[in-house]
C-alpha cells in the first residue's frame, strides 16, 4: 500500500470579513477514497448477510463483485500504471491476492481483504487531509476584498490584486487585507492567529499589521508593504505545501528497499506455493497459503511508518508559527545535539528602545520634556533610532508637538524647528558633543549594545559599550542625552536553559558585535561560550569547528551575515519577522512570529516524530514477522491474516497522527522565567 497524498491546498474565502473564520475540517465523505471504501463496505456487509443466511449464490455473488470493484479499482489502476513504469507496487499485489482468493472459491475472504484494504486507504487519505486542514485554515483568514484609497476616492478590490504601495482603508470590525504599515488612525488589532498575542494590540501610525488579523473599533489607513503572495499567511501555506511534497531520508530509504523487498516477496510467494506442490500438497491449500503469505508479508505498514508522524509534526509546528520547510528538515531537527545562537535579532529583538533620558544640569528640562522635544524632532524620521524615540514618547503618554523645517543628515542626526527652537538630535561631531562627554559618561552604563552600525550617531564617544547615545540640543545648546538599547527577548534566558537541557551543553553565542556587548547578553541568558567580533566566515568556522568535533549543530539567526552559518549547520532556523530574505531562504525552518521560545519546542516535536517513526517501524516489523512465521510454520487463516496485516497498517497510520494534537506541542513549551541580570 502506498500513501497517495494530495498537497494542493485550495483557498476558501470566509463569508464575511467581519467575523472570525471557522476552523475547517475535511469531511470524511468529501474524500473519494472514503466514498469508495464506504460503498465497498456496504456491499460486503449486505453480501455477507445474504451469504450467511443461506441464500443462493445469485443473491449475494453480485454484491461481492460490487465490493471487489468499488474497493479495488483505484489501487488496481495505480498498480498497473506503476507496472508500466517497471515498478512493482504492493497495492497491485493486494489486488492479485484478493482475486486469487476468489479464484479458488474464497470469495468472502478476498472481499474482506478488499474492504479492509480500501478502508485503510481511506484513513490514510483522511489523515493527510486533516494534516493539511490544520494549516490551510489560515488562508480562510484573509478577506476576499479590501477597500483601496485612490485619488478619486475609495474602491473595493480583490485582495489578490493589491500591490505594494497601495493604501487601504480598514473600517471597524474588518479583517486587514494585506501585510502593511499604519499611515494614520488608531485602533486595536486581534492578531493572535499570526503572532500568538492573546490580547488585542494597539495600532497607530508606523505600526505593522498583518493580513487576516481583525481590526478593532477604530479606522486605519494602511500602506501595503508586501505582495499578497508574500504575506505571512501565504508564506505559511506555501512552505507547508512544499514540506509535504518532500520525503525524509528514512522514507527515501524505505522506498528504495521497497522495490527489492517486493520482488523478493513475489519470489518467496512462488516458493511457498511451488515447494509444497512438489511434496504433494493439495493445489487449493498451497495456493491459499501462498496468497496468505503474500498479504501478510507486504510492507504496507512499513511504507506508512515515516511520513504521517513527520507531516503531522510539520502541521503542528506550522499552527504555532514555525515553518519547517521539508520532511527532511523536520527529521534533521531532532538530531541536533549542539546549538549556536546569533545575538542581535535573535536573542535580542533587533530594534532599539530608549533606556535612559538624562537632561543636563541647567537645561531646565525634566526627562519627559527632553524626550518630548526629541520625539517632536524625530517624528518625520524613518531612522530606527528616531522611531524608537517617538515610540518611547508615546508609551509615556507625552504630547508630541508639531515640527517644521525637518532635515536629516545620514550618520549625524536630524534637526527640526519645534516651538520656535531648532532642536537637534544626534548631531555627531558637533563641538558641543565634547562639552557633555563627562555627564554622559557618568550615566550611560549597564545596558546591552543595540546598534553598532549606528555608531556615527552615538554622539558621545567613550560611553560604556552597550548603549547607543544621542545628544539633544536646542539652538545649538546641549540639553541632554538619550540612551538607546536593543532589548533582550522576553524568553531568551528560558530558551537557552531549555536548549541546554535538550542537548546537554549550553548554546554558543556567535555575534559580530564587540566582546563587551556580547558578554552582557551572555550573562543575562546564562551562556558561557561567547565568540564576538565575528565576520560571517567566522560564524561558519565556529559552526564547522563544533561539527568537526562530532556535534550536529543547530544555528539560529536572522541576518544576511547569518546565512552562511545557516547553510553550514546541520540544521538552521531563521527568525522570520525581521529576518533577511537570504536567511529565510537558507534556513531549514522559519520562526514567523519571532517567538524564540518555539525553537526548543520544535526540536522536541521533531524528536517526538522520530520516536514515533521508530515505534511504527518496530510495530510494523513485529506484525509482519509474526504473521509470516505463523503462516509458514502453522496454519494462518486468510481472514485473520488480512485483519492482522491491514490492522497493523491502520494502527501505524493513527499512531503517526498523534502529533497533530495540541498536547504534542504543549509538552515542549518553554515556561516563561524572565531574564537574569
Amino acid at each position: 500500500m502506498v500513501v497517495r497524498v494530495s498537497t494542493t491546498l485550495t483557498p476558501v474565502r470566509v463569508p464575511s470579513p467581519a467575523h472570525p473564520a471557522p476552523r475547517r475540517r475535511t469531511r470524511v465523505l468529501a474524500l473519494p477514497e472514503a466514498r469508495w471504501a464506504l460503498a465497498s463496505t456496504v456491499a460486503f456487509l449486505a453480501a455477507l448477510a445474504l451469504d450467511l443466511g443461506g441464500l443462493t449464490w445469485w443473491a449475494y455473488g453480485p454484491l461481492y463483485a460490487v465490493a471487489y470493484f468499488t474497493g479495488g479499482w483505484e489501487p488496481a489502476l495505480e498498480g498497473l500504471r506503476a507496472l508500466r513504469g517497471r515498478t512493482l507496487d504492493v497495492d497491485l499485489l493486494m489486488i492479485v491476492a484478493a482475486l486469487g482468493a476468489a479464484a479458488i472459491g474464497q470469495v468472502r475472504d478476498g472481499a474482506l481483504l478488499i474492504v479492509i484494504f480500501a478502508t485503510s486507504g481511506a484513513l490514510e487519505a483522511l489523515a493527510t487531509a486533516r494534516t493539511a486542514d490544520s494549516v490551510r485554515g489560515l488562508l480562510d483568514l484573509a478577506p476576499p476584498m479590501a477597500t483601496r484609497v485612490t485619488e478619486n476616492g475609495e474602491e473595493p478590490v480583490p485582495t489578490s490584486e493589491l500591490a505594494v504601495g497601495d493604501v487601504l482603508l480598514i473600517r471597524p470590525g474588518e479583517r486587514i487585507g494585506a501585510d502593511g504599515r499604519v499611515l494614520d488612525g488608531a485602533s486595536e488589532a486581534d492578531q493572535a492567529t499570526i503572532t500568538g498575542e492573546p490580547l488585542p494590540v494597539t495600532k497607530g501610525p508606523g505600526d505593522e499589521v498583518f493580513a487576516g488579523t481583525l481590526n478593532g473599533t477604530g479606522v486605519l489607513r494602511v500602506r501595503v508593504e508586501r505582495d499578497p503572495a508574500d504575506s505571512v499567511i501565504a508564506r505559511i501555506v506555501t512552505l507547508v505545501e512544499e514540506a509535504s511534497r518532500t520525503k525524509a531520508p528514512t522514507q527515501l530509504f524505505i522506498e528504495k528497499v521497497e522495490q527489492r523487498y517486493a520482488l523478493g516477496m513475489v519470489t518467496a510467494t512462488l516458493a511457498v506455493f511451488g515447494v509444497p506442490l512438489i511434496f504433494g500438497t493439495d493445489l487449493t491449500d498451497a495456493l491459499l497459503r501462498a496468497m496468505t503469505f503474500m498479504i501478510v508479508a507486504s510492507p504496507c505498514a512499513v511504507v506508512l511508518a515515516t511520513m504521517p508522524p513527520l507531516l503531522s509534526a510539520i502541521a503542528n509546528a506550522g499552527r504555532h508559527g514555525v515553518l519547517v520547510k521539508s520532511a527532511v528538515a523536520m527529521e534533521r531537527l531532532g538530531e541536533v545535539d549542539a546549538v549556536a545562537l546569533d545575538k542581535t535579532g535573535t536573542l535580542t529583538e533587533g530594534a532599539p528602545e530608549v533606556s535612559a533620558v538624562r537632561p543636563l544640569p541647567g537645561s531646565g528640562l525634566t526627562p519627559d520634556a527632553l524626550l518630548a522635544l526629541a520625539a517632536a524632532a524625530e517624528h518625520p524620521s524613518e531612522h530606527p533610532l528616531g522611531r524608537a524615540v517617538v515610540r518611547a514618547a508615546r508609551e509615556r503618554g507625552l504630547r508630541i508637538a508639531d515640527a517644521r523645517d525637518f532635515a536629516a543628515v545620514p550618520g549625524r542626526g536630524v534637526t527640526a524647528v519645534v516651538g520656535g527652537r531648532v532642536i537637534g538630535v544626534g548631531r555627531a561631531g558637533d563641538p558641543v558633543t565634547e562639552a557633555v562627554d563627562a555627564d554622559a559618561d557618568a550615566d550611560a552604563t549597564g545596558v546591552v549594545d543595540a546598534l553598532r552600525a549606528d555608531a556615527p550617531r552615538a554622539a558621545v564617544p567613550g560611553t560604556e559599550v552597550g548603549d547607543t547615545v544621542v545628544l539633544v540640543t536646542g539652538d545649538g545648546v546641549p540639553l541632554g542625552t538619550l540612551a538607546l538599547t536593543d532589548r533582550l527577548r522576553p524568553h531568551a534566558a528560558a530558551t537557552t536553559a531549555a536548549l541546554t537541557a535538550l542537548t546537554g551543553t549550553a548554546p554558543v553565542l556567535l555575534t559580530g558585535d564587540n566582546a563587551r556587548a556580547a558578554a552582557r547578553v551572555a550573562e543575562s541568558t546564562g551562556l558561557a561560550d561567547v565568540r564576538a567580533d565575528l565576520l560571517p566566515e567566522g560564524k561558519v568556522d565556529a559552526v564547522r569547528e563544533l561539527q568537526d568535533a562530532g556535534r550536529k549543530v543547530l544555528f539560529v539567526g536572522d541576518g544576511v551575515n547569518d546565512a552562511p552559518a545557516l547553510a553550514a549547520a546541520h540544521s538552521g532556523i531563521a527568525m522570520g519577522r525581521a529576518g533577511s530574505d537570504l536567511a529565510l531562504e537558507t534556513a531549514d525552518a522559519v520562526v514567523v512570529r519571532d517567538e524564540l521560545a518555539t525553537v526548543p519546542s520544535v526540536v522536541r516535536l521533531s524528536r517526538a516524530a522520530r520516536r514515533l517513526v521508530v515505534q511504527n517501524l518496530v510495530l510494523a516489523g513485529t506484525f509482519i514477522t509474526g504473521l509470516v512465521l505463523w503462516d509458514l510454520l502453522g496454519h494462518l487463516p486468510l481472514p485473520l491474516g488480512v485483519a492482522g496485516h491491514e490492522g497493523s497498517t491502520v494502527l501505524v497510520g493513527l499512531n503517526g497522527l498523534r502529533l497533530l494534537r495540541e498536547s504534542a506541542w504543549r509538552s515542549g513549551q518553554v515556561p516563561f522565567q524572565g531574564t537574569r541580570g
